[in-house]
């Protein structure tokens, strides 16, 4: 795009045409594999940047056909739940194209998750399959009572699980019609505010296929690019940096880093590998730019990406002045593809979210649907009639839910924001009490219940604090327990807890202790009180 008269020529054009039926394994993965057998799909590398395997369509084709033979074999059917959660090696794509191919239905999940947060999952979902690595395998042997039917484990041999081994499987390529494309597609969990994490359910024509428009507008990958998208494998960010990419028959980077990001590192690989598109969250670039970024070799990167919530301006002008590059901002959520980007050849606005992606009609809407005027605050919310391609299609088993975001002919995002006269949006921030901390979702009801069970607390409310560094920080307002007196030796002991009741990642790091809670007369907390507070 050069300018806005075309970006708004090809949104007023674009459709996105979805056949009656489709897989994403056969329809697009083994469609590259015979016409670029060679090319390569996926450029795997270890914790400290050295190459661990190079795999190509064919590659890639060949393991996607023996997993899913060896998934059928083993009874997994069309329509099962199968939780995974794998670091970031190459079983974790081997697993999620087999089930693909066969029209199972993944559950991917975080390496942070604990028993607690697996067993709700395996419960909520009614899960049959499990595959995971030695360590899951050991948080879901602690599980009491679980409803499995089939436990794989990948490298490694554990009593009462079954070696996940597709060497002795055959090149079987299915020759049937396995999928419409309607039919589900994937089960991501994401975080609410008043209780466990929501059910999001996928098909394999709103994700397998609409993440094309990812990569195609705010990513403008070609055939030729090795696309890094830094997540974890059990968010959807990692969906993010791969589906839409072998559409476009774009290469993957994957590195399997574990522990606290080294950021040098991250950088180093970059020229090192040859990146030429590269996507992070906000939290990483701020920690960039502290570092020299003239030192490093910026020659193959084109361009690179920012999502996960708002990035600063001023970060922005710094990363530009290294690296020659714009982070061209981009906004979706776990339940859509990229929804809001700033794309490469038009304006960029520092500190906007940018424009609506072809494909969706996108405005700032009050609460009955109407169109607020420009610059007026109000919901980020997408059409929905006609249903847009990249659209999740519900909170599987929560009616209430889809009842209160689609609504008036509107997906209502929970995000809220302004839209200027160019048709640039501008975050505000959420509708509700959803923490946004370093591009994670927490939920202040998982955190709550697991500081409640700390014997020193009575009662706790949780909030995002503001924080330069993470965007949001998770700040707990405790009421003690008879017999405890409130200290930094408690506080610590109290997030120790968290730590271990829940993922990581969710503990809150300031903790205050308090004699009361603000509350509603209803007897609901007024966690915008605390917000303000915090």
């Amino acid at each position: 795009m050069k300018d806005l008269t075309e970006y708004r020529q090809i949104r007023d054009e674009f459709e996105l045409d979805v056949p009656e039926r489709f897989n994403y394994s056969l329809d697009v993965l083994a469609r590259q594999a015979r016409e670029r057998p060679e090319a390569l799909a996926l450029l795997a590398v270890d914790n400290e940047g050295n190459m661990t395997g190079r795999y190509t369509f064919a590659d890639m084709a060949t393991r996607a056909h023996q997993a899913a033979n060896l998934l059928a074999g083993l009874g997994v059917e069309k329509g099962d739940r199968v939780f995974v959660q794998l670091p970031r090696v190459v079983e974790w794509y081997d697993v999620m194209l087999g089930c693909f191919e066969i029209g199972a239905v993944p559950m991917p999940g975080t390496t942070l998750l604990t028993s607690r947060d697996i067993a709700y999952r395996l419960e909520a979902a009614e899960a049959k399959v499990a595959i995971t690595d030695n360590d899951g395998a050991g948080r879901i042997d602690a599980i009491d009572g679980n409803a499995l039917t089939l436990q794989l484990v990948v490298g490694a041999d554990r009593p009462g699980w079954t070696v996940w081994d597709t060497s002795s499987q055959s090149y079987d390529p299915a020759t049937s019609d396995p999928t419409a494309a309607s039919d589900p597609f994937l089960l991501y969990f994401t975080s609410g505010t008043t209780a466990h994490p929501k059910m999001v359910l996928h098909t394999h024509a709103s994700y397998g296929l609409g993440h094309i428009l990812t990569a195609r507008f705010w990513m403008d990958l070609g055939p030729d690019d090795l696309h890094w998208t830094v997540s974890d494998t059990g968010w959807a960010k990692a969906a993010w940096g791969v589906f839409g990419q072998w559409q476009i028959g774009a290469a993957v980077f994957q590195w399997n880093g574990s522990g606290k990001p080294d950021l040098d590192l991250i950088l180093r690989m970059i020229g090192q590998h040859g990146i030429t598109t590269f996507c992070a969250p906000p939290t990483l670039y701020r920690a960039f730019v502290q570092l020299d970024l003239d030192s490093y070799d910026w020659s193959t990167l084109r361009h690179c990406m920012s999502a996960g919530e708002p990035l600063n301006p001023e970060v922005i002008e710094t990363w530009k002045k290294h690296t020659g590059l714009y982070p061209f901002d981009g906004y979706g959520q776990t339940e859509t593809v990229n929804l809001v980007a700033n794309f490469p050849g038009l304006v960029v606005k520092p500190g906007s979210m940018g424009l609506a992606v072809p494909g969706f009609d996108i405005e700032i809407v009050d609460d009955d649907g109407e169109i607020v005027d420009r610059g007026a605050e109000g919901h980020i919310a997408v059409r929905t009639e006609p249903r847009p391609v990249g659209l999740f299609t519900e909170y599987w088993k929560d009616p209430q839910r889809n009842a209160e975001v689609f609504r008036n002919g509107w997906y209502y995002t929970g995000d809220r924001a302004t839209m200027d006269a160019d048709g640039y949006i501008w975050f505000v921030g959420r509708d509700d009490d959803v923490i946004i901390s370093a591009a994670y979702r927490i939920g202040p009801f998982e955190v709550e219940s697991a500081l409640i069970e700390h014997p020193a607390v009575a009662e706790a409310a949780v909030v995002g604090k503001p924080d330069p560094e993470r965007g949001q920080i998770v700040k707990a307002f405790v009421i003690l327990a008879s017999g405890y007196e409130g200290s930094d030796e408690l506080a610590r002991e109290i997030q120790d807890h968290v730590k271990q009741t829940t993922a990581p990642y969710k503990y809150p790091r300031e903790i205050e202790f308090v004699e009361e809670l603000p509350k509603t007369v209803s007897g609901k907390i007024r966690r915008v009180e605390l917000r303000t507070r915090a």
